[in-house]
């Protein structure tokens, strides 16, 4: 983990992209601290597409099809879901800077939103860049049970589809590991990352 200010306020989206391509992210220590801090981590969470696990209840749940799933429909309203704070959660890394550029990413279509909608209210969804065969996720929340795992299933088969070669998770978490999540070492991920960014796949539309 590296601690190099970030140039106050603005992230430059040329310099996030080019970060992004080099295996590092930003991240703040607080929704409110203006500074922003890029990680490199030592090992990095994936998940292997071709790995990817559906617990049994999950399943179920997808097969009622209780979500109604859209693409990129409410940027915004889904990383301000991510920025919620929540009990088991009293903080967040997601600061007005980090907000700020992601929103110019996806504004020029390298950031995207997997979003659970149910009767016109935002219940669950999922963000992150896309650049090259490379999906980063960033982010995730949910207020009603299995929104984002729902959301997430739909990020996997969305990238399956469409000739992603690698889905970055930055770190491994037990929750994450239920799907499949692996760490690697940093020199293997970079690899991994080097040869991904080869060629372009299409997140949306």
């Amino acid at each position: 983990m590296t601690r190099p200010y970030a140039p106050g306020y603005r992230i430059p989206t040329d310099l996030l992209l080019k970060a992004y391509a080099s295996g590092v992210f930003p991240m703040a220590e607080s929704a409110g601290d203006p500074e922003v801090f890029w990680v490199r981590p030592e090992t990095r969470g994936i998940i292997p597409l071709d790995g990817f696990h559906t617990p049994k209840s999950l399943w179920k749940t997808i097969k009622k099809h209780p979500f109604d799933i859209r693409f990129d429909f409410d940027f915004e309203a889904t990383i301000d879901g991510c920025a919620e704070k929540r009990a088991e959660r009293r903080s967040t890394w997601i600061n007005a800077p980090i907000r700020e550029a992601y929103i110019e990413l996806h504004r020029i279509g390298h950031c995207h939103s997997v979003e659970a909608w149910r009767e016109d209210r935002l219940v669950g969804g999922l963000y992150g860049v896309s650049l090259g065969r490379v999906f980063f996720g960033e982010s995730m929340f949910a207020r009603e049970t299995d929104a984002s795992k729902t959301c997430l299933f739909y990020l996997v088969e969305r990238l399956k589809a469409r000739g992603f070669a690698l889905l970055d998770t930055q770190f491994t978490t037990e929750h994450l590991k239920r799907f499949g999540a692996v760490d690697v070492p940093r020199g293997k991920y970079e690899k991994m990352l080097a040869d991904a960014l080869k060629g372009e796949a299409i997140f949306y539309p």
